[in-house]
């Protein structure tokens, strides 16, 4: 007897024709081709706009322009692609800090490699999700083949090094944490002052003691305190060190670190974020010695390695170490699936969906090649240490020290804490320059970190006439408006 329904009398039911789509909600590479031109020509036009590295005007002339310029948000009616586009990309770029400029140095905040921001489109285009192999099949093998590329550059004589890739440095160093209690039970956490503040975020976020802060007198970590530490502290200890402190850019004494963390069988991890990259350089890798020593460290590539943010890693000696982040969700990566071939992408993060970041590192690491890296990061130092050198050679400016990586302290001769923030404000505030500051020696200093590999030393003399002329306006009684 047939089980299928009985035909309709009145012939087969049609399907009504759909409506043309909205324009611009067309999806696939094709479709792109006629934004880009629109998105390009927007940047140009918001960074004319702009003339300079920070939109004149503070907040208070920022926000307002932005909202007038994107008023309403969600209209009743589209404006469409190219109108859409052009305005809020316009206005967006037009109001940002603009990271290729050589003088915008005041975070880590670097100027993307147009190739890696090429790749970044290609992955939205295509729009792999890295938590299940059937949503991105060549992706999760490009992201597997570039973690344990990058692993190995730090862990060059282990046998099966791994990384994760994260967001940032803030999510690896979490885990970094996590991974070490899940090994030890809750272990108790020694950094240095110098440590960056998600360290003591981390151990908040995830139930363990307070971290144990000792001092670090010359910016870095002081290897008898260390010493007193292990020793009169419990275990499981973990002691996190800093390869480029956010500050002053210096790193810790690694090797003698790992020395001491062996003697005291404690583990040890290493907050490489802003440091680790110079494992490509053989100028200067030699600054990182140690590093290959840690049971997790952490790597930024979205620093010095020029890419979009984010492209950050997380590095362990033994693939094994990643094993307790193994997580199952019977839609995504069911057991008899696992056990037929396919990759399980869950125990890769913390996140479930997630964007293939490897692809814009790994284009980069294919196109550049280590000596093409190595170049971009040697230039780079090498521009610091001669801004270090003109501020030493100018009797109105002092110099807090040398450069360790790329980032340079200084401040005007004689002036008070009061009239450097000032003067670091008044720049922004003029968008003519953006600086950081860093309060260490007991005073606060205008601080510039230089990722720029093209910055010149024409660049370098504006950017301290300015300093320099503020701070004669300020002596003088002319208040900055």
């Amino acid at each position: 007897m047939s089980t299928h329904a009985p035909r309709d009398p009145k012939g087969p039911t049609t399907m009504p024709t759909p409506p043309p789509p909205l324009a611009g909600t067309t999806t696939g590479p094709t479709a792109l081709r006629p934004l880009i031109d629109t998105v390009l020509t927007a940047l140009t036009d918001g960074a004319h706009r702009r003339d300079g590295p920070l939109p004149a005007g503070g907040p208070d002339a920022v926000t307002p322009r932005m909202r007038t310029a994107t008023h309403p948000l969600i209209p009743d009616h589209g404006t469409g692609p190219h109108h859409a586009l052009r305005t809020l990309i316009t206005a967006l770029t037009e109001g940002a800090a603009d990271p290729a400029d050589p003088l915008c140095t005041a975070h880590l905040h670097t100027p993307p490699l147009a190739l890696a921001t090429a790749a970044d489109l290609a992955a939205s285009a295509l729009n792999p999700s890295m938590d299940s192999w059937d949503q991105a099949p060549a992706a999760s093998a490009l992201e597997a083949d570039t973690t344990a590329a990058l692993a190995a550059e730090i862990y060059p004589h282990q046998p099966t090094p791994d990384a994760l890739i994260t967001t940032g440095g803030t999510e690896a160093n979490q885990l970094a944490l996590l991974l070490a209690r899940e090994r030890n039970g809750p272990v108790q956490t020694i950094c240095a002052a110098n440590a960056h503040h998600s360290i003591t975020r981390a151990a908040w976020l995830l139930g363990l003691p307070q971290p144990i802060v000792i001092p670090a007198p010359t910016g870095v970590m002081d290897l008898t305190a260390l010493d007193e530490a292990l020793t009169h502290h419990h275990r499981p200890l973990l002691v996190t060190a800093t390869a480029g402190t956010t500050d002053t850019g210096q790193i810790d004494p690694l090797a003698d670190i790992a020395d001491l963390c062996a003697t005291h069988d404690a583990e040890l991890h290493i907050d490489a974020a802003y440091g680790g990259p110079l494992l490509f350089s053989p100028t200067h890798r030699g600054k990182v010695h140690g590093l290959d020593r840690a049971h997790s460290v952490t790597l930024d590539l979205h620093k010095l390695g020029w890419q979009p943010a984010p492209a950050s890693i997380l590095a362990v000696p033994h693939r094994h170490h990643l094993d307790p982040l193994h997580h199952q969700a019977p839609y995504l990566n069911p057991d008899d699936d696992t056990e037929a071939g396919l990759p399980d992408l869950l125990g890769r993060s913390l996140r479930t969906t997630r964007r293939p970041d490897a692809l814009k590192i790994a284009v980069t690491l294919q196109a550049l090649g280590r000596t093409g890296i190595a170049d971009l990061i040697d230039r780079t130092l090498t521009t610091a240490h001669h801004l270090a050198d003109l501020i030493a050679k100018t009797p109105t400016l002092d110099l807090y020290d040398r450069p360790t990586i790329s980032t340079v302290l200084f401040r005007p001769t004689n002036a008070d804490d009061t009239t450097v923030a000032t003067i670091r404000r008044t720049l922004l505030t003029r968008g003519q320059a953006v600086l950081g500051r860093a309060h260490t020696d007991n005073r606060l200093w205008l601080k510039a970190t230089l990722l720029n590999p093209h910055t010149t030393p024409d660049h370098l003399h504006t950017l301290l006439d300015l300093v320099n002329q503020l701070a004669h306006d300020l002596t003088e009684g002319n208040t900055p408006r």
